[in-house]
């Protein structure tokens, strides 16, 4: 028997199961969905500074308008 007859056999004794792209479907939705929440979680941190813009502008008056050189030895 040679190889080609060996793997018309092989692919004839397979089962077909359906359509492969439906069955893996749903591993793109829940990619989708994660993708989807860490988008959400990531825009909810938006603006977080504005939010307490006294206390900033309050630690800007105290050490300066630019920060710089204040104990980080660069």
């Amino acid at each position: 028997m040679n190889l080609v007859a060996q793997f018309a056999m092989a692919a004839a004794e397979t089962e077909h199961h359906g359509n492969v792209a439906l069955e893996t479907l749903i591993f793109g939705v829940i990619a989708a969905i994660v993708f989807t929440l860490l988008g959400l979680v990531t825009f909810s941190y938006r603006h977080v500074a504005n939010r307490h813009s006294a206390k900033a502008e309050a630690w800007a008056a105290q050490h300066g308008k630019d920060g710089h050189g204040a104990g980080h030895g660069h």
